[in-house]
């Protein structure tokens, strides 16, 4: 249209314009699209007889804004990639620096428990006694799960940290349902009933390429957030399911919660976004999304708020 109307000023900033919004894209997918679209876009001039426009003042002085357009778009997003990169570093660094800071206060709580068991077992109480005694090591029995269960804590935020500095790709072959259940085993659940109402199930089990550190992070993550939503719901389970049978192979985390609202569906592999607000550093799927496009696989969600969210994790057939 813009050479059909002899380089109009309105067609000259219109075509501009849909530059711009073009170059929001992927780079890559952009650049193609213009060169190809500016190709067809001559071709069809030429062929309806506006073949004159091509080299006329007019277009050609529209060639180098669109080349300095496309430069500054192209060096804005980059900027944009390293800031993101910088921040994310940042962010890892400081969980790593805060994570190891707590680990001396949370030794030297549980040295002490533990030391007050010993006194509190050496003790020969009488009466009313025996009930305080009682109730004293019911109390710093809590403290002692408490303690173990920040250590955990602490372990999966110094996972995340390393993760989001360390190379993606894979470099090892995985066994799905030994992942799954070294994090079944390493999860820090907070009680024997938060525990039971995960519920892990094996159809076929099946192997993928990947780092078997990094699909401990993305499991994790998918079972805090699953829990998380039991939690906010106050109902529901968490059902794991291994099916290798299924083309591709696919992991599945089910749970039936809160589920998530398809407004919030579009955005949740976004960097940094998170939902509820404040709810963690909304890293932690972005870096799930990104280590399965590293390896070659994919991972959405199906969810209905109020009633469940499927998270869909499908790999490269072996």
């Amino acid at each position: 249209m813009f050479l059909m109307n002899h380089a109009s000023g309105v067609w000259s900033e219109s075509l501009l314009i849909g530059l711009v919004v073009l170059f929001h894209f992927d780079t890559g997918l952009a650049l193609r699209a213009y060169l190809i679209g500016t190709t067809l876009a001559c071709a069809a001039a030429a062929a309806l007889g506006a073949g004159d426009m091509l080299l006329s003042r007019q277009v050609l002085q529209q060639v180098p804004i669109h080349w300095f357009t496309i430069a500054v778009l192209s060096v804005a997003k980059i900027s944009r990639h390293v800031l993101a990169q910088e921040k994310l570093a940042g962010m890892g660094a400081g969980l790593a620096t805060v994570a190891h800071e707590l680990r001396t206060p949370l030794t030297s709580v549980d040295a002490n428990v533990r030391g007050l068991l010993r006194m509190m077992a050496d003790a020969q109480p009488q009466g009313q006694n025996a009930e305080d005694r009682l109730t004293i090591i019911d109390a710093l029995a809590r403290i002692q799960f408490e303690v173990r269960h920040m250590n955990h804590m602490i372990d999966l935020f110094l996972l995340s940290a390393t993760a989001v500095r360390q190379n993606l790709h894979p470099v090892e072959t995985v066994s799905m349902e030994t992942v799954v259940e070294a994090v079944l085993k390493r999860y820090p659940f907070s009680s024997i009933k938060q525990q039971k109402m995960v519920r892990l199930e094996v159809r076929r089990n099946f192997q993928f390429a990947g780092q078997t550190e990094l699909a401990v992070v993305v499991l994790l993550n998918l079972l805090r957030n699953a829990l998380r939503a039991v939690q906010r719901a106050g109902k529901g389970r968490v059902r794991i399911v291994i099916d290798g049978g299924h083309q591709p192979p696919r992991l599945l985390f089910i749970d039936t919660g809160c589920g998530i609202a398809a407004p919030q569906l579009a955005m949740i592999f976004r960097r940094f976004y998170s939902h509820p607000p404040h709810n963690g550093a909304g890293i932690g799927l972005a870096l799930c999304k990104e280590i399965m496009d590293a390896w070659n696989a994919n991972i959405r969600c199906v969810s209905r708020e109020s009633a469940y969210a499927i998270f869909v994790l499908e790999f490269p057939p072996r």
